[in-house]
């Protein structure tokens, strides 16, 4: 059904966007994309055109999962440095680490199944666990708003057990 992720030690990367806390059942991803993608170019020293969808969940999100449960979601980009952060927007640090890397193609509808596969197949049979760093989606040039052709990673953070 899915494939073996890649596992790759990620390099730590300095981000600068906006968040915003929701929970699943009240899912403010629209609003924030909405909020940040028409003010990305006034980041004058991204590394590339990549949206990095960071996730910071607390230590008991996943452990006693509820979908009213809240976590802090950042729509950002990779920058060189902090030298110049548009008006209204914060810095991210990213920090390195070990992860297992998913590619998902397909509907946001479909998402839930995959996120699912990895947490209650994947990762149970594995010899990682997951570590308590932020998560993140990475969304390059294949992703699509709204279309089955739409392609990102999705970043796992993992240790051994």
């Amino acid at each position: 059904m899915h494939k073996d992720p890649k596992i790759i030690t990620l390099e730590s990367k300095k981000l600068v966007g906006h968040s915003i806390e929701m929970s699943l059942i009240g899912n403010k991803t629209f609003q924030l994309f909405s909020g940040f993608m028409p003010l990305r170019k006034q980041i004058k020293n991204a590394i590339n055109t990549d949206v990095y969808e960071v996730l910071i969940y607390n230590s008991n999100y996943l452990k006693s999962f509820s979908s009213a449960n809240t976590f802090t979601k950042w729509a950002t980009v990779a920058v060189e440095n902090y030298d110049t952060i548009p008006e209204g927007m914060d810095t991210f640090n990213l920090d390195s680490g070990l992860y297992a890397v998913f590619n998902y193609k397909g509907l946001p509808k479909g998402f839930g199944v995959f996120m699912s596969y990895i947490y209650t197949n994947w990762l149970p049979n594995s010899k990682y666990q997951l570590d308590q760093r932020p998560h993140f989606n990475l969304l390059g040039e294949k992703a699509k708003r709204n279309s089955p052709d739409s392609e990102e990673e999705v970043w796992i953070p993992i240790k051994l057990k």
